[in-house]
């Protein structure tokens, strides 16, 4: 059993729950979870892997709802560029987070920055939005610090889809790319029992999380649920530099 105060674990338990809401039907609030958990856990290097197995059974969660809304084509053109992001990531691990995390956030404002100038003056701005980009970008940043929320936020935004395939997209890009962090934390050697015991205990927060997000989803218009994407983006990308 982790040693933790019962603010920790209460912490963690709204850590849990706020995942669950995140990936089921209110996206942006998982990033919210990310300081928390770091405030939770003591330790910004260690926390990535306490939060790492919510975040994979929140996407199980996620996938029983919206794996049906799912776009294959989308998916497929940010797969390899993932794949790169992750690996460069898995090496950047080394690195002081107190440099990483900063980095991730500048990153997240400029690509949100663009998502701006194209959505209100398309005219200073030509082309189509890059998957290499947005992919390398989500691979890091999801690697380094579960960080890559704001990212795919931002590139699913601009694809000017309904909010069910967004959804559907989110849900399979995560539930895929935290499955391939858990090798990567394991050669770290971040997992411990402590983390393994403080995530089963937190099982439960997460259903309820999940659940709570579907419904919450189910009453959002269209115009709403992407005002509040775009502000709990910039919002959690602003902690990243706490």
């Amino acid at each position: 059993m982790p040693e933790l105060q019962w603010w920790q674990w209460a912490l963690g338990a709204l850590c849990a729950f706020l995942v669950g809401v995140a990936k089921s039907g209110v996206p942006g609030l998982g990033m919210v979870a990310v300081p928390l958990m770091i405030l939770a856990v003591g330790d910004a290097r260690a926390s990535i892997a306490w939060l790492l197995p919510l975040l994979v059974l929140a996407d199980l969660m996620a996938l029983l709802f919206w794996r049906r809304h799912a776009d294959l084509k989308l998916l497929l053109k940010l797969a390899p560029w993932v794949l790169i992001g992750l690996l460069a990531g898995a090496y950047a691990l080394v690195l002081d987070e107190r440099v990483l995390r900063p980095l991730i956030a500048a990153i997240i404002l400029v690509m949100l920055a663009i998502y701006a100038i194209r959505r209100f003056r398309p005219n200073l701005l030509s082309g189509s939005m890059r998957p290499e980009l947005y992919g390398v970008a989500g691979g890091f940043s999801t690697t380094v610090a579960n960080a890559a929320g704001p990212v795919m936020n931002i590139y699913l935004l601009s694809m000017k889809l309904t909010k069910e395939q967004f959804m559907g997209n989110t849900v399979w890009f995560f539930a895929i790319i935290n499955l391939l962090k858990v090798p990567v934390y394991s050669y770290h050697r971040l997992f411990s029992w402590e983390s393994v015991t403080f995530d089963t205990l937190l099982i439960p927060a997460v259903l309820a999380g999940a659940f709570t997000g579907r419904w919450l989803f189910l009453h959002i218009p269209q115009a709403v649920f992407e005002a509040f994407v775009i502000a709990t983006t910039v919002l959690s990308t602003l902690l990243l530099f706490r």
